[in-house]
């Protein structure tokens, strides 16, 4: 069973999105944008779906919390913190891309951030199968990301695990491997300027796309999800 005392989520519901509490998922909440289907969790995401004040595209996504409820952030310096997920992907969008991982930031003084790295599957219709890439800033201020293509052949339902590390020293380190045992890992050191910006995961599916019908959209599956603060 996935582990969900620390996390609430959002979904997009009409007309806004609703966050949904730790609480709520504790006492078993489920919609058609979240399902439990056994011991698995199904994220769907609509085009159509309502999205958040900060974005111009929906979401159906986990964010790391507290066992209380309370959000959680931290320092990268505070310890070794790591997000490890092991999902497949069932449907994309016509833009055919979908965020399934983040480590996202925000300043301590203004509220503001945004992602150190946001993990990306990129489906291409050519191949008929999917890439996994990083899209990685440099710098907290940055308004690009460097986009690192970590695994190519990655099929609708195939699983693959993921995993998003940032040390107590600022190592950053991202590991993907597919169900047919490719793996790769990219390590970054972070500048120094990560330090002052408290970090939080997420998870699930964050998608590019905002144009067509409520049948199009982004469906994965996750099979296993844990954060670990050592």
């Amino acid at each position: 069973m996935i582990d969900l005392t620390t996390w609430n989520l959002s979904v997009p519901t009409d007309p806004t999105p609703t966050e949904v509490t730790t609480q709520q998922i504790a006492r078993g909440y489920e919609s058609r944008f979240f399902r439990r289907e056994g011991a698995n969790v199904v994220f769907w995401v609509p085009v159509t779906g309502s999205h958040t004040s900060d974005s111009v595209f929906p979401r159906s996504e986990l964010r790391e919390t507290t066992t209380d409820g309370e959000v959680s952030n931290w320092y990268y310096n505070q310890g070794d913190n790591e997000l490890r997920v092991t999902m497949s992907v069932q449907q994309v969008p016509s833009k055919n891309k979908i965020i399934i991982g983040q480590i996202h930031s925000r300043s301590p003084y203004t509220g503001d951030g945004e992602p150190l790295v946001k993990l990306q599957y990129h489906y291409i219709p050519e191949q008929q199968s999917g890439r996994l890439e990083a899209l990685v800033r440099n710098h907290p201020d940055d308004s690009a990301s460097l986009n690192v293509l970590l695994l190519d052949n990655v099929a609708l339902d195939q699983r693959f695990n993921y995993s998003l590390r940032v040390t107590s020293v600022g190592n950053l380190g991202i590991r993907v491997e597919s169900s047919d045992g490719r793996a790769n890992y990219y390590r970054k050191i972070l500048s120094t300027t990560w330090s002052k910006q408290l970090l939080y995961f997420k998870a699930g599916a964050y998608i590019s796309d905002n144009y067509g019908n409520d049948k199009e959209g982004a469906k994965v599956t996750v099979y296993h999800l844990n954060i670990a603060h050592r």
